[in-house]
């Protein structure tokens, strides 16, 4: 069962959509002949380019497997806190944990033309390794699909029961979820 609410709960989300949507703008605005574009720009615009003509699905794999080749790093490592969300600008520059690609994705699929409400980062438990994960899933019909960045494939969540959501955003809302066993 998901019960919503408002993002209230979600300060480090608050952040990145403050800034987000005008970061990503700037990146596909940038002409490189005009100005000098950082690289950041230039790999955003890379795979926008690369995934627009492309049918829905693809555009979930090369969306996924292009922010999947960042390397994994530690938000203590990296911003010198346990836990930061990095907006897409902040991650193509320095990279990031599990909810940093699924943000960039989440924003990068967006540009793509993917509805909000069709999209959700999922702050999840994952049973076999017994940690805390993230992973951005995709509507498309009936079913969703998981972009994660512990793999290039997009599959359906219904292969994913090892991964137990514990809540879910976009833009609008927060969404608490929680097993029917656990309202008895």
């Amino acid at each position: 069962h998901e019960f919503r609410s408002t993002l209230k709960a979600l300060p480090n989300w608050t952040r990145v959509l403050g800034s987000a949507e005008e970061q990503t703008d700037a990146f596909y605005a940038c002409v490189s002949e005009q100005e000098v574009c950082s690289a950041a720009a230039l790999s955003w615009q890379k795979i926008i380019r690369q995934s627009f003509d492309l049918p829905p699905m693809e555009q979930l794999t090369t969306v996924n497997s292009y922010f999947n080749r960042w390397p994994y790093r530690l938000d203590i490592d990296v911003y010198g806190v346990s836990d930061y969300w990095a907006t897409p600008g902040e991650f193509m520059k320095l990279s990031g944990d599990c909810e940093d690609y699924s943000i960039s994705k989440y924003y990068a699929l967006r540009k793509l033309g993917f509805s909000v409400d069709d999209m959700r980062i999922v702050l999840l438990k994952d049973t076999i390794r017994n940690i805390s994960h993230a992973v951005l899933a995709v509507k498309m019909g009936d079913e969703s699909y998981i972009l994660d960045n512990l793999s290039d494939m997009v599959l359906s969540h219904l292969k994913y029961s090892h991964y137990v959501p514990q809540y879910s955003f976009h833009d609008f809302y927060r969404w608490a979820h929680v097993s029917p066993s656990a309202l008895r």
